[in-house]
């Protein structure tokens, strides 16, 4: 039997929420299933053992979509690039299923390409597979990195031919499941607003709080929807510190894409910068530079504000504003602990951090070098004469302009005086942390473009499982 059709699905937005927040609808039918990607890290949070689902399982599941619930597209609307679009919802995916980790935390298993929906309006409602591609090597990559991200469960290939404006047409079809902790986004708030109920959006809020925030007990409403929205605020904050400091830009931080939960998903031309550019613009349409690398807090916080306009039904605007203006505060802490994370360092530093990674930034600006290998030479040539001269880090810094050699020998005395505040008992510890936080292996849009090449020249998978797993192990 199925093991995916034996899971215990929990009916909680069908019989706790009702029907006024989605539509019931019906999977399309492809033309043929290939399963190109299966994700077995995955399996066990759900208690499935890898060797025990079968291939055809995953295709009977999640490309024929054989159910034993009913597949709910979701209803939402948004702020794109700050215009509201009251359009929106599920127009090329639904929730397949939410279902219980063995750690007790709920899950959704969501589509992306799975057919048109009432929300496809003129679109095909699916995904190219190249789309596919690229979403299972970023939720990877980030997961690696330590970033609170969606997975990819499957991705299948189903075998239509697909005209987009951004790829060369035809291009290939798939269907993927998401596995996040939620699908709820700010715009599900924003739509309820938009149809005034008030009585819908603390139905929602009392759900959302139960179900992804149990740990906030105290108080009752209103108190409690206060309470949440600054915990939110503090999650986004610190999702988004994230991001800054691996060099990720998501490029469409439209308030559709943003989940209750905090996470990362929906990954469309998200790039990472090669050198340290404020202004770096992964999407190609993003004329004016709105989700550029370095606006990215700034959008997120504009976001949290828009959502206060839906929460104002249930919420005092008193408290919405209290909780928002913590924004600040949260995002530079969560920053400056992930960067020094990435410089090895915890604990008391007994110097200024902020002088320490601000310094840092400076001179990475100047210089123009590579980002992600300046943090990968710091793992690789941590020794013990760091902490006996400045000048002993990383000598093989050359190329240098004088400008850019005065800030790193300025970085360099201030990294000294926190490296000795290492004790020689926690040398090792320095090293295990320049290792967890700093990938040898990055996601640069050069590998993405040779693993598509490969598949969509020679049908050769074997360069995008490679990339996968050294994505993981690096």
């Amino acid at each position: 039997m199925n093991p995916f059709l034996q899971l215990d699905y929990q009916p909680e937005i069908e019989q706790t929420l009702g029907n006024d927040y989605y539509d019931q609808v019906a999977a399309a039918q492809f033309p043929t299933q290939i399963l190109r990607w299966r994700n077995n890290q995955v399996l066990p949070i759900l208690g499935l053992d890898p060797a025990q689902v079968t291939d055809q399982d995953f295709l009977e599941a999640f490309g024929e979509f054989k159910s034993v619930r009913p597949l709910l597209a979701l209803r939402y609307h948004g702020y794109q690039f700050g215009e509201y679009n009251p359009r929106l919802g599920d127009g090329r995916g639904f929730l397949y299923g939410q279902v219980r980790g063995i750690e007790g935390q709920l899950y959704d298993l969501g589509t992306k390409g799975s057919g048109k929906t009432p929300y496809s309006r003129s679109a095909d409602g699916c995904l190219t597979l190249k789309g596919g591609v690229r979403e299972v090597l970023a939720a990877e990559a980030l997961q690696r990195a330590g970033v609170n991200t969606s997975r990819c469960l499957s991705l299948i290939e189903t075998g239509e031919q697909l005209w987009r404006g951004d790829e060369p047409s035809p291009t290939r079809s798939s269907v993927m499941v998401r596995f996040q902790r939620s699908h709820i986004r700010f715009g599900t708030f924003e739509r309820l607003h938009f149809i005034g109920r008030s009585d819908l959006v603390e139905k929602l809020l009392n759900w959302v709080i139960a179900t992804y925030y149990p740990e906030l007990t105290a108080g009752s409403p209103p108190e409690l929807h206060a309470i949440f929205y600054g915990e939110l605020v503090r999650r986004v904050a610190i999702l988004v510190a994230q991001w800054m400091s691996v060099g990720f830009c998501h490029a469409v931080l439209n308030t559709d894409n943003m989940t209750i939960t905090a996470e990362s998903f929906d990954y469309g031309p998200y790039g990472l910068i090669d050198t340290y550019n404020p202004k770096f613009t992964a999407a190609y349409f993003d004329y004016y530079g709105r989700y550029c690398y370095a606006n990215q807090p700034a959008a997120c916080q504009w976001n949290l504000q828009m959502l206060q306009v839906p929460l104002r039904m249930v919420i005092d605007s008193k408290d919405l504003e209290q909780g928002l203006d913590k924004f600040g505060n949260h995002y530079q802490a969560a920053y400056l602990d992930c960067m020094l994370n990435r410089l090895g360092l915890t604990g008391s530093l007994e110097i200024d951090p902020h002088s320490l990674v601000s310094k840092l930034l400076e001179f990475l600006y100047v210089s123009q070098i590579n980002y992600h290998g300046f943090f990968q030479q710091l793992r690789q040539g941590l020794n013990p004469s760091w902490w006996q001269s400045p000048q002993a880090i990383l000598p093989d810094l050359l190329d240098l302009s004088p400008e850019a050699i005065a800030l790193l020998d300025q970085w360099r005395l201030i990294y000294h005086r926190a490296l000795n505040t290492q004790s020689p008992e926690e040398w090792e510890k320095v090293a295990a942390k320049l290792k967890r936080h700093n990938p040898l292996m990055v996601l640069a849009r050069p590998l993405i473009e040779a693993v598509w090449q490969q598949i969509s020249e020679q049908d050769n998978w074997q360069p995008f499982y490679d990339l996968v797993e050294n994505l993981r192990a690096a």
